[in-house]
Parts: C-alpha cells; structure tokens; sequence
C-alpha cells in the first residue's frame, strides 16, 4: 500500500489531460459525444457518494474526478460551436438504457448491487463513444482516457479496506478507459476501416 497522498498525483494528472482534451475540442479537432459525457458525469459522482458511504477515504477521488472531468468538457463543449458530435438514433437509446440503470444505481439499497447498476450504467453511455471512436478515431483524443486510466491506478494503490464497493468502480474505469483507447487506435493497428457499426 501506498501513501494516501499519492492520490493527489493522480487528481493532478487527470486534470492536467481533461484541461488538455478541452484544448482540442476549442481547437475543433476533438467533438464528444454528448450522451457519453453527460452520463459519465452523473454515474461517478454519484458512485463517489455511495463509496462514500462504504467507508472509503481518498480513493473516492479517482471516481470523483472521472465525474468532474466530463462535467468541464460539457460545459467547455458547449461554448463551441459544433462543439458535440452529431447524436444519433442508437446514441439515445443506449442513453435511455444508461439512465435506466442509474436509476436502479440509485434506488438499490444494498450498496453492492447499486455499485454494478453504476458500472452498468457507465458502460452502456460509453458505448456511444466506443462506437465513435471506432468509426471516427480522429474526433477524439486519448489524453482524458489515458489520464482515467493513471487516476484509478493511484486510487486502487492507495485502498486500504478491499471490498467490492470500494474498489470495483476504479478497477471498471481502468478497463473503460483501455478499450476507448484501443477504439481509437483501431484502425491505426489494423490498417482499416470500420464502417458497419
């Protein structure tokens, strides 16, 4: 186990590249999906609560920052004209799906359960932009992904109470965090082109 205070290099680094991804949608070059990133939004803060709850200390920051970031890139996104990816048909109902297991997230008594509703409800606003990132890798930058990815490593190595609904979330947002990254390098690897998604 580390020093509680690492988590600060963590928090740092990951704001460092959301104020880095903001610079690339003011520059034009990068345009979230607003679906994504309003749940993304919702479901960590809320997790952070509830970890709250459980009895976690500093590593609450690490789901905490992976709500805070998406807030400014909304609030940054809609500043700039075409700031948002074009929303489609799919795009809502996988939002609707996401909130409907927020809503769940919410109402479950046993914080176990509600932690999985979060994670449910987390991965289903991502697919939007899995799907994006695949199709269209050079709307989205890795910087705020690869900075999830650094802020839940120092979260997890700071823990000191193992338990389910203190550190599944982290460990889930890790995960998250390297599939959106391998999307966007998809093509790259592969030398080609996703077009029947």
């Amino acid at each position: 186990m580390f020093p509680e205070q690492i988590i600060y290099i963590g928090v740092l680094i990951n704001l460092i590249v959301t104020l880095w991804y903001i610079k690339t949608i003011i520059y034009g070059k990068t345009r979230p999906n607003l679906v994504s990133w309003t749940l993304w939004a919702l479901a960590p803060l809320i997790a952070t609560f509830l970890q709250i709850k459980a009895g976690a200390g500093l590593s609450v920051l690490g789901p905490f920052m992976a709500g805070f970031g998406p807030f400014l890139v909304i609030i940054f996104a809609s500043f700039k004209k075409k700031g948002f990816w074009r929303i489609t048909k799919f795009d809502i109902v996988c939002g609707f799906l996401s909130l409907f297991a927020l809503f769940f997230y919410v109402i479950t008594n046993q914080l176990a359960i509600s932690i999985l509703f979060a994670i449910l409800s987390d991965a289903l606003a991502a697919i939007p932009t899995i799907r994006k990132a695949l199709k269209f890798p050079e709307t989205e930058s890795i910087s705020t992904y690869l900075g999830g990815v650094i802020n839940n490593i120092f979260s997890l190595l700071i823990i000191t109470n193992w338990i389910f609904s203190i550190y599944s979330f982290n460990i889930y947002l890790i995960i998250m965090n390297l599939v959106i990254i391998f999307a966007i390098y998809y093509q790259k690897i592969f030398k080609t082109k996703v077009s029947s998604l």
